[in-house]
């Protein structure tokens, strides 16, 4: 049995679906119940857990051999990387005694020490924390979401902008969740003696211009990409409902990835490319 912690976001259910379609058994870890019944549909079993309840997700994961897991983003509103620090020890206490044979991690590029610096913190301890323990265990290192750009979508219909913390024409390494699902999917059924540091990222790097582009094309509608100045950043996160701890995170992390993190020579590249993540997002939405 795979268990998926972090199951319904977007890679987590990718790396379900990709299980599923092997004819693997699943079981999705969520803590909403009204999710239950669509996995349930498609042959997976489902556990409801809160992520701080160590005890119940002990029992989780003595039910499986695998784990996918993916430390659940917090609330933007919250202080975010105190909330997932909190649930990243309750994870990693869960594993204690857990009798998991394999573990595949889902971690950042860029994930190093620090304060205030967002996932790239939390992700980096998470990875440290794995690496002291028994259970042999894979980090997939994802680049870029091109899922972050989902919400752009809304500007760009109605405005004709795609607004960005990078300057229109920066360029970094984008991933489709889907294809980190497969990647993350294909080390859970590899053989325990196989670990490893994975970096995963799209075909070829991408530039918030390069998103603008996908969109008009999609859209069919002129569509421009506009920088937000660094002064702003964390004004505009507070005005869409971070918390100011949550803002000034998200504002270090934009700026340690603007000075550009040592790429990796050979990372693993997914076949989705932005133009055509993109027109599935526009599609879908004038589908719905």
């Amino acid at each position: 049995m795979y268990i998926i912690l972090g199951a319904t976001g977007h890679v987590g259910s990718a790396v379900a679906n990709a299980l599923l379609e092997k004819g693997e058994p699943v079981t999705m870890v969520t803590r909403d119940a009204r999710k239950a019944d669509a996995w349930q549909q498609k042959g997976a079993q489902v556990a409801i857990a809160d992520v701080h309840d160590t005890v119940r997700l002990k029992q989780i994961f003595r039910q499986g051999k695998r784990l996918f897991l993916l430390n659940p983003p917090a609330p933007p509103s919250t202080d975010t990387a105190a909330e997932e620090r909190r649930s990243l020890r309750a994870i990693l206490d869960a594993l204690d005694g857990s009798g998991l044979e394999k573990i595949v991690a889902q971690s950042t590029y860029g994930a190093q020490p620090g304060e205030r610096v967002g996932d790239l913190a939390v992700l980096y301890e998470l990875e440290q924390a794995l690496a002291r323990q028994d259970i042999p265990a894979s980090i997939v290192r994802g680049a870029y979401y091109m899922s972050n750009w989902e919400h752009a979508l809304y500007s760009a219909q109605d405005e004709g902008k795609v607004y960005a913390y990078y300057p229109a024409d920066f360029q970094l390494p984008m991933v489709a969740p889907q294809d980190i699902g497969e990647v993350a999917a294909r080390l859970l059924t590899e053989p325990t003696g196989q670990m490893g540091l994975y970096h995963v990222e799209g075909p070829e790097l991408y530039s918030p211009a390069d998103v603008a582009a996908a969109f008009a094309t999609a859209l069919q509608q002129p569509v421009e990409a506009v920088e937000i100045p660094r002064d702003q950043w964390e004004g505009s996160l507070k005005a869409v409902g971070f918390s100011d701890a949550a803002a000034e995170s998200m504002a270090n992390m934009t700026a340690v990835t603007l000075k550009g993190p040592e790429l990796p020579e050979k990372p693993i590249r997914g076949a989705t490319s932005l133009q055509s993540y993109i027109a599935d997002l526009v599609a879908g939405s004038q589908r719905g």
